[in-house]
């Protein structure tokens, strides 16, 4: 055990090669934490009895009552092995999906991670996805199967049984990490392919396609886990005890006189020992022998197990005395048998030092950080590395070296803000009494009491007292120092409110690594925001510029900051450092001004922003919230905005309506984030709305069968009390409709005509347009670059990713009523980036979102050309609310078919006409000698009259009229012909819809189904995991229907299973929200009410209400007269 001091960690934070920082990840309840107990405790910093129990990581009260970790936090370890001193930065992170932004902060700092499994639930979707998150930032993994007890007294395996489960385990991890390898091998193979076709022009003649993707010669071997490379250990924290097959080799190496290389080789696969010539054999030659690892490693665990479980003394006292073990008497005589088991295993084959040994062996340090993560840190958007400036991309030799001279740039990554009580802060902490402090505090203490107990006997008042005795506690004037630091009662009773204030004040640390350089205390250094661009700042500041940083020109995204206080993180403790070396996870306080969230920190402003985190979870469950009280909306405000800093995946946004919402990723993060403001940020009471549940409107293909299954228009129509679909959709006069749904209507002052029409997109084109939104968003700001002055050149590898998104499009958008389509897109909407298009099927006006391809922007003089952003924005507004529920269009494609501005033109040539008259009038004035200054006035009024009109005609000035500028119409006009467009087709809404992983147990599996179909789920698959009596249920859940689902789950299934919810997808909901019965059947079928529930106007309705929109409904609906009996009588 080792108890350390803060001057041992600094001194282990100089040597970068033995630095290990290192992150927990797995499934929720697969026991990172008890682990992070266990390690922690080998540390001296808790007890190892109380390792597991007391779960010192989770310092926050929820987490304690609930169970789950919320909050990654970071601990620095000390190891000691061979000589070699190791420093270990180990940060326990959540495993609940909905706190999963907090394991991408926790990754991005790390160069190594631990994954944690559950013997018995094996490989769970939170592990594929934390999997997925540590590949992603390129970190190296190795693998912890814990909880193997459990297999033993729950499960009751046997040890050969055991043995297959395990393997079974292994297999499944492995293929996961196959998966991620293939798929980035292919992607390699892809983009060399592209790169060669583009560099070798076409060769006339054969050409022999090759179809090796170059997987059979990439070496993938140091990828997977296995035993006997030493990145897999077993371990049961609960238990305190854990192996690598490393301690077995060792051991019977020495008893069987075999080789330790071969054992290790050997002890885990199906090998077997031929005890008569003591050789290691692949094949089972005698039947029915079991593998070494069972027979040497695995029964030897269970024999134990099974002798404290049937407490048989004897067997014990040889097991401990065969291992050279001493039990205390408190735990030999325990009648707990988990006591007994604990005290022997961790002795035995303590947990600590092999978690800990194959850390420091398997797990790079700092210094080995590989050129490819280098390179994607510093690539933000769709920037590649060679794109950069050449003063960028020095700095990766800075990252590589990780060097600590003063010549060193200072490159930090602060990954998240997380918010501290003020009181924990190490400069508020009561710091220990001198001897002399000690015994003037007694003295004090003895005269006061005196004092007291006079006052009682009446024999003097209080109050002068004690001002007097305040007066003489420090006569002398050498005792003026003591003076200082013990003030008298009454200034200590004045100081009290103060005081408090400051400690209540939360303070903000931002968790921090260093990549390169040197910290110090009190250092300058920039902070750079996520839309910084070096090449900006170096355009500006001429090379080899030096001047302090005070005088740098104004660059966007770019502030200059000084390090107040850097922090060694020590779970729930901080310490202070005055520097801090190279490859270090560290604090830092006061940076709360200048960093939001996350933020890259640098020296050299030549360095740019590190790529942001990659989020698993979307934020999408919202709620509004204001203050039970209107005067203490301040207050909100400002804990809003700080528990925004606090939380790396929360959103806060104030809506048109003026509402203060909050976003989350799930319901346990929302009920977190609503304690922290209730009491910590905001201090006040808040109301809280029902959740707000997003939805999108979208139009689909005509239905080809009624709601009874009839073909459409074979049916007898009959009259039907209710309003039919069509009187509901009556269109205003002025607007002409076709047959094929084509909307014709005029701006108000009659001078253009607009011809829109909506058309569904397919789903896979719906699907690529939400994929590629950032590379929308780039194509957006390449076209405005390309028309203003400041043309850049466009990279190549930029360049062929739209041109690979332009024909993904092409492919899926094929037969004639799509023909040249994709070439007349005009723009994306809603924001210029969503999943909805506007086509331009004007024959004579050509303009498209492609321009950014073509090597010169042709600037086209056109009639056209200073109102088609008119249109766009027109467009823009129409798909950001429609016309159901105003929520977002998804999936539709407006065609403007024609654009007619003649009469527009025509009259724009009368006024040209009379503006040159007015000129030749005001020229042939000007000629004649002028008389009285009035008249002179006159001349000047006309000149004014005449430039006023000139510079009319560039702008918008000159079309108003009393409909407002016809711009602004042609906005309003766009937009109304886009939402009629949709209302003549059938409209539908799409739901919000998450995947649902419920692990259950057969018995309860009924209930599960209950609860699902209920709730409007799908299941799409069951499938029973392998060894166990566990289902594995994959659904799909409306987010409409999630609230609450959770809880229903637990407590029908007496806390049997419990799901896991993420956001998957938009899902269209089938039945039409405006549906009456038309037709004979319907009628039968559904009766004249038609009031069976229809789950599309329900939502709608709800929405509606909630946005304070005209609802359709009575509040008293059928009502039947009632006779009573009296009256018949």
């Amino acid at each position: 055990m080792v108890l350390n001091s803060l001057d041992k960690m600094i001194q282990l934070q100089r040597n970068t090669s033995n630095i290990r920082n290192i992150c927990i990840l797995a499934h929720v309840d697969h026991g990172k934490t008890t682990l992070a107990d266990c390690l922690i405790s080998s540390n001296g910093i808790i007890s190892s009895r109380l390792a597991g129990k007391l779960r010192y990581m989770d310092s926050r009260e929820d987490e304690q009552i609930r169970g789950i970790t919320m909050k990654s936090s970071a601990i620095s370890l000390h190891y000691e092995k061979d000589d070699q001193e190791y420093l270990i930065n180990l940060i326990d992170s959540p495993g609940h999906v909905d706190f999963s932004s907090e394991v991408s902060t926790a990754v991005r700092i790390c160069d190594g991670c631990i994954i944690v499994v559950d013997a018995v639930e094996g490989v769970c979707p939170q592990t594929q996805a934390v999997l997925r998150q540590a590949w992603l930032e390129n970190i190296r993994p190795v693998l912890v199967i814990n909880k193997i007890d459990r297999l033993i007294v729950e499960l009751k395996f046997t040890p050969q049984e055991a043995y297959s489960h395990l393997k079974n385990i292994l297999e499944q991890i492995n293929a996961l990490t196959g998966a991620l390898f293939t798929s980035k091998v292919l992607e390699e193979w892809a983009k060399r392919e592209t790169e060669s076709q583009e560099s070798s022009d076409s060769v006339p003649g054969e050409q022999v396609y090759d179809w090796s993707a170059g997987l059979e010669h990439t070496d993938d071997s140091h990828l997977y886990f296995s035993p006997d490379q030493g990145n897999v250990i077993f371990t049961s924290a609960i238990d305190g005890w854990g192996f690598g097959i490393e301690h077995f080799a060792k051991l019977y190496s020495q008893k069987l006189g075999i080789k330790t290389d071969v054992l290790l080789k050997t002890l885990w696969g199906d090998y077997y020992l031929n005890t008569k010539s003591k050789k290691i054999m692949k094949v089972d030659q005698t039947k029915g022998k079991k593998p070494l690892f069972v027979q040497l490693v695995l029964e030897n665990i269970w024999s134990l197990y099974d002798a404290v479980l049937k407490k048989d003394k004897e067997k014990i006292d040889k097991i401990v005395s065969s291992l050279g073990l001493k039990i205390g008497a408190r735990e030999a005589r325990h009648s707990d048998p988990k006591v007994q088991i604990n005290a022997i295993c961790s002795q035995w084959l303590p947990i600590s030092n092999s978690v800990l040994d194959m850390v420091c062996q398997k797990l790079p340090s700092p210094l080995d950080i590989s050129a490819e993560r280098v390179e994607r840190l510093l690539c933000t958007g769709t920037r590649t590395f060679d794109s950069l400036p050449p003063e960028t991309q020095e700095l990766k030799s800075a990252f590589m070296k990780c060097g600590s001279e003063d010549t060193a740039p200072v490159i930090i990554f602060v990954s998240k803000m997380f918010a501290v009580d003020a009181k924990t802060l190490p400069r508020n902490k009561p710091r220990p009494l001198t001897s002399e402090e000690i015994a003037q505090r007694r003295e004090f203490a003895r005269r006061r009491h005196a004092e007291k107990l006079a006052a009682a006997q009446g024999q003097m008042p209080l109050e002068p007292a004690l001002v007097g005795n305040a007066s003489e506690i420090c006569p002398k004037k050498e005792e003026t120092k003591n003076d200082e630091q013990l003030t008298s009662p009454v200034e200590s009773i004045n100081l009290k409110p103060v005081m408090e204030e400051a400690e209540d004040k939360d303070s903000f640390i931002a968790f921090a690594r260093v990549f390169s350089g040197v910290v110090r205390r009190g250092q300058k250094i920039f902070v750079l925001g996520p839309k910084y661009d070096p090449a900006e700042f170096l355009q500006r500041v001429p090379l080899g510029f030096s001047a302090p940083s005070d005088d740098l020109p104004s660059v966007p995204h770019l502030a200059c900051c000084t390090l107040e206080n850097l922090y060694l993180l020590m779970g729930r403790e901080l310490e202070d450092l005055q520097e801090v070396p190279p490859g270090n996870v560290l604090g830092i306080g006061g940076l709360q001004e200048f960093v939001l969230k996350s933020a890259t920190l640098c020296t050299s402003p030549s360095c740019p922003p590190f790529i942001p985190l990659n989020f698993e979870a979307t934020p999408i469950v919202r709620v509004a919230i204001e203050p039970k009280h209107p005067s203490e909306m301040p207050q909100l405000v400002k804990g809003m905005k700080l528990l925004n800093q606090a939380d790396p995946c929360v959103q806060v946004l104030i809506q048109e309506t003026g509402e203060h919402v909050l976003v989350t990723a799930g319901e346990i993060h929302l009920q977190r984030c609503l304690d922290d403001l209730k009491e910590r940020f905001a201090k006040i009471q808040i109301s809280v709305s029902e959740p707000i549940i997003p939805f999108r409107e979208t139009i689909t293909k005509p239905p080809k069968v009624d709601m009874v299954n009839e073909e459409i228009g074979k049916q007898q129509k009959i009259a039907v009390i209710h309003q039919t679909k069509e009187d509901q959709s009556k269109l205003p006069e002025g607007i002409q409709v076709d047959a094929d749904g084509l909307i014709t209507i005029t701006t108000p002052n009659k001078l253009a005509t607009l011809s829109v029409r909506a058309l569904p997109l397919p789903e896979e084109v719906t699907q690529i347009l939400e994929e590629n939104s950032d590379l929308i968003r780039s194509m957006e700001q390449l076209t405005s670059l390309s028309e203003g002055e400041n043309t850049q050149m466009i990279h190549k590898k930029t360049q062929a990713k739209i041109q690979e998104f332009k024909q993904k499009l092409e492919q899926n958008l094929q037969g004639r009523k799509w023909r040249n389509v994709v070439d007349q897109i005009w723009s994306f909407g809603p924001r210029k980036c969503g999943p909805n298009i506007l086509v331009n099927g004007c024959i004579d006006f050509k303009s498209s979102v492609w321009q950014c391809l073509e090597s010169k922007c042709i600037k086209e003089a056109s009639k056209y050309r200073d109102f088609d952003n008119s249109i766009i924005s027109g467009f823009q507004l129409a798909t950001l609310s429609g016309p159901m529920c105003e929520e977002p269009l998804m999936g539709v494609c407006f065609v403007l078919e024609k654009w007619d501005l003649s009469k527009f033109l025509g009259q724009g040539s009368t006024e040209k006409a009379q503006e040159e008259l007015a000129r030749d009038e005001a020229v042939s004035d000007q000629s004649k000698p002028l008389g009285s200054p009035s008249e002179k006035e006159q001349v000047q009024d006309d000149c004014l009259e005449t430039l006023e009109k000139k510079s009319k005609h560039k702008g918008e000035t000159l079309l108003a009229d009393c409909y407002g500028p016809f711009s602004g119409q042609l906005i309003a006009t766009m937009k109304e012909a886009c939402r009629y467009a949709l209302q003549v087709k059938p409209q539908r809404l799409m739901a919000a819809m998450y995947t649902c992983d419920i692990m259950a147990t057969a018995e309860v599996l009924g209930r599960v189904y209950a609860v699902l179909s209920k709730r409007e789920g799908r299941v799409l698959q069951e499938e029973m995991k392998e060894g166990t009596d566990m289902f594995i249920i994959k659904a799909v859940l409306p987010v409409a229907e999630s609230f609450g689902f959770a809880d229903e789950i637990r407590k029908r299934t007496s806390g049997l299973a419990s799901p896991q919810l993420v956001f998957s997808h938009w899902e269209m909901i089938s039945s039409d929200p405006f549906w009456v019965p038309t037709t004979e059947e319907e009628y039968l079928h559904f009766g004249e009410k038609a009031d069976s529930e229809n789950q599309a106007r329900k939502y709608m309705n709800s929405v509606r209400k909630r946005k304070g929109l005209y609802v359709e409904e009575k509040i008293v609906e059928h009502a039947e007269k009632q006779r009573t009996l009296g009256k018949n009588k």
